[in-house]
């Protein structure tokens, strides 16, 4: 166990944005250990690099000794969350949200230890209880701690009616519902913190005000910033989409390569919340200044990629990346795409097979990259975007694609 406390700590790796009342949860870790959860709605089969701040506040919690619970939202998904949306979420069907389920769980495992016993964390469903709620129920005993004055006040709400975008009365009762979860994990297991992001706020101060007038206890709130790029885009997004967690989702070498891309100006900030590294060896790696700060970035893609997807498989796709890079070798491990035979005989238009491979997200992007001369095909660069790209060109039974400097594909026949 470090020697700084959680908060401490996690306050210096840049995760706390704001907190009920720091004091008295500093008071209330120092007389033994909490359990704090986070809860995950099922909109996906998987979580992606977005959710990453979340997951690793609870495995910097459970290093600490603490007993961090995952609330997986099979209830409250039903329903959908209004906060930071600017319109309804699409209405998922039961089978929907079970399937997303089982694929968020197997998000949480690399990184944190989960049991039955201490510090171990927990997976719950909220879905558990509010199946189990009867609607007049609801109303007497919880709807009369909520005004709709107070409810009107919070940003999910406010933002949504001040952009005049519908909010349905479904959505409305969502923060109802995660207030009325903090209260049960509160009644069953003893949670006394819920962490969230800072979009979701008003929720979490409105399940600590419904656990203080029902039961007279003391429980605590804490979000982590949003975080977003040096650039300001937001994290986790890519011309290529989301860069999601599991590896049926997205490769591990794809994903070092998402970090290897970091920023100058982040690499300090994302080794302090992505990674486990020391603080003194993170404040060294961030002084790096040109052709050095590309060590760090190294540094944090192998890192980050540890955690999720194993060190083997880091240490792998690091090689597989230098090879590439330093070596200019098509390496056998790099991310392939299959395309039938008859199709790459025939020959396809090099703008549709950078599209097909998933170097570009369009066929527009595709031609804008090949005219800009980032295309190359076998480490040669491609000027012309029709031009025919067929099996002659395959090298040891694959075609090397390249976009820029550090994405690349190989193109086989099946």
């Amino acid at each position: 166990m470090s020697t700084h406390s959680f908060l401490e700590e996690a306050t210096e790796r840049g995760f706390v944005f704001q907190c009920t009342d720091t004091e008295a949860l500093a008071d209330a870790m120092k007389s033994g250990p909490i359990s704090a959860y986070i809860g995950f709605d099922c909109t996906a089969d998987s979580l992606h690099v977005g959710s990453l701040v979340q997951i690793m506040i609870l495995r910097l919690l459970q290093k600490h000794g603490h007993k961090p619970i995952v609330l997986l939202g099979g209830g409250t998904t039903r329903i959908g969350d209004p906060s930071g949306k600017d319109e309804s979420r699409q209405m998922l069907t039961d089978e929907t949200i079970a399937a997303n389920m089982a694929g968020i769980r197997r998000c949480f495992g690399p990184f944190l230890r989960f049991g039955d016993s201490g510090s171990d964390a927990i997976m719950a469903n909220n879905a558990d209880w509010l199946d189990q709620l009867g609607y007049i129920g609801l109303l007497r005993d919880i709807g009369t701690h909520f005004t709709i004055n107070r409810m009107l006040t919070f940003d999910s709400v406010k933002l949504r009616l001040d952009r005049e975008q519908p909010l349905t009365f479904l959505e409305f009762n969502y923060m109802i519902l995660q207030s009325y979860d903090f209260r049960e994990l509160n009644r069953r297991l003893g949670v006394t913190l819920q962490i969230g992001g800072s979009d979701q706020w008003g929720n979490i101060v409105a399940g600590i005000e419904l656990t203080r007038r029902t039961d007279a206890k003391q429980v605590f709130g804490l979000t982590t910033p949003l975080i977003t790029t040096a650039s300001g885009a937001k994290m986790g997004k890519t011309a290529q989409g989301a860069v999601w967690l599991t590896d049926d989702r997205v490769s591990a070498y794809d994903y070092w390569q998402f970090w290897r891309n970091t920023e100058d100006e982040d690499v300090g900030r994302f080794l302090r919340l992505f990674t486990d590294m020391p603080l003194d060896e993170i404040g060294r790696l961030e002084r790096l200044h040109g052709a050095e700060i590309n060590d760090a970035k190294k540094l944090l893609a192998t890192e980050a990629t540890a955690l999720a997807h194993g060190r083997d498989k880091a240490e792998a796709a690091a090689e597989t990346a230098r090879r590439a890079f330093e070596e200019g070798e098509a390496a056998a491990t790099l991310p392939s795409v299959e395309v039938p035979v008859d199709e790459l005989a025939a020959g396809i238009p090099a703008f549709r097979l950078f599209t097909l491979a998933g170097l570009a997200a369009s066929n527009g992007e595709a031609r804008r990259l090949i005219r800009g001369g980032g295309a190359r095909v076998n480490d040669a660069t491609i000027s012309d975007e029709g031009a025919v790209i067929s099996a002659a060109l395959m090298r040891d039974g694959a075609i090397k694609l390249s976009a820029g400097r550090k994405q690349h594909r190989l193109v086989r026949a099946v």
